[in-house]
Parts: C-alpha cells; structure tokens; sequence
C-alpha cells in the first residue's frame, strides 16, 4: 500500500495546510513563518550561530522521503509505474501552485517542487534501467 504512494505529498501537504490554512487559522503570512525570524538557533563548537527555520526542516524532510521514494524505484512491479505517474501528478500540482497561488513562491517550496521533479525523472529512469537488467535487454552486441 505505501509502495503506490507518493511519499513527497506529505511536506506538499504540510506547505499547504500553513500556506493556506495559516492565514484563516493563524493570520500570519507563510512568508513569515518560513523565515529566520521563527527560527531555532543554535549554538555550535565554533562560535557561530546556526538559525534552523521551519523551512528547513521541510526541505531536510523532503530529502529523506526522496531518497526513499528512489530507493522504491528499484522496482520494476505495476504498483511502481502507478507511483510514477501519481509523482507526475503531484509534481505537475506543484508546478501551478508554485507558479499561480499567492504564498507559494517561496524558496523552500521552490526545493520541494524541484524534489517532486527529480522524483519523476529518476523513478521513471532507475525503472527504465531495471527493468533492463530484469529482462537482460541492451546484452547483445555490448561485449
């Protein structure tokens, strides 16, 4: 069941409800929330000051749950080909929200959107190369 599903939707998700959910809830701008004023500051070995934003953490969210999703892509099953084209979908969802809705131009949601793409192309390649070697395509004439 979560083989079909396309993890990245969850920080989309996430930007979302803030994005737009936040300013009926909460009045506060997006913009506000994402930056270094609402940031987690810490002090490390050397002195200086790391400032850790919401954004962030949604950006360090959404590597980890592409690496998963390219890991799942290493499988060539039916349910994989359906993940792809739900990852197109969401990508494409992403792609007018980033360009047409007000609160989504933002640099962390740009990195997210840019995920949901790489997400894309390297499902449908790693598929494309597995399904290779599955069925030993591409061996004549390559020794």
């Amino acid at each position: 069941m979560f083989r079909l599903f396309p993890l990245l939707v969850i920080p989309l998700v996430i930007y979302n409800l803030f994005a737009l959910g936040g300013g009926v809830i909460g009045h506060y701008d997006i913009q506000d929330l994402l930056s270094l004023n609402h940031s987690v500051t810490i002090r490390m070995f050397s002195g200086d000051l790391w400032k850790f934003s919401f954004g962030d953490l949604l950006v360090l969210v959404s590597l980890l749950l592409l690496f998963i999703e390219v890991i799942k892509a290493t499988r060539t099953t039916a349910r994989e080909i359906i993940n792809h084209g739900l990852s197109m979908l969401i990508f494409v969802v992403a792609l007018i929200e980033f360009i047409t809705l007000k609160g989504f131009a933002t640099s962390p949601f740009f990195f997210i959107m840019c995920m949901t793409l790489f997400d894309v192309i390297a499902g449908y390649t790693i598929s494309i190369v597995a399904a290779e070697h599955d069925l030993g395509l591409g061996r004549a004439g390559t020794d």
